[in-house]
């Protein structure tokens, strides 16, 4: 309850609109955030080298395209069409899709928070650039070593 401060008398549900005036900005503040990062390509900060082995696929000669996904995920999906488009349009480029939940370890090493994560890895294996969420088209392409 909140106080009108004509009368000083209590106005009844005043407190409860502020409450949940400010937590439906706070909610849009944080989906505009989200959705400006997600999908965005970054430099990756892991210098790590990844094989064939826990991949369980060859590497690409020039890149490799890491997909962290989930059964359930619904983004997955778009990043699988995206991912697979450019592999199947660009030489000695490959796309791995690699189920999150069989392979806690790697997830655990490597930082995956949620899925689709997309590692971009270079020819030898080394983790490159990093997408959390479906990445554009335009930012994969971009993405990938000379």
């Amino acid at each position: 309850m909140g106080i009108d401060r004509r009368g000083g008398r209590v106005v009844p549900g005043v407190t409860g609109l502020v409450v949940v005036v400010a937590v439906l900005a706070a909610a849009t503040a944080f989906g505009l955030w989200r959705r400006a990062r997600d999908g965005r390509v970054t430099e990756a900060r892991v210098d790590d080298l990844l094989g064939p082995d826990e991949l369980g696929a060859a590497l690409g000669e020039r890149a490799t395209l890491v997909q962290f996904s989930t059964a359930f995920c619904q983004p997955c999906r778009a990043a699988r069409a995206t991912l697979r488009h450019v592999a199947a349009d660009t030489d000695g480029v490959v796309h791995v899709e690699i189920d999150a939940e069989h392979h806690l370890d790697l997830v655990r090493r490597l930082n995956i928070l949620r899925t689709p994560t997309t590692l971009v890895l270079d020819g030898s294996g080394r983790i490159v650039r990093r997408a959390t969420g479906a990445p554009r088209l335009a930012d994969v392409r971009a993405a990938l070593p000379v």
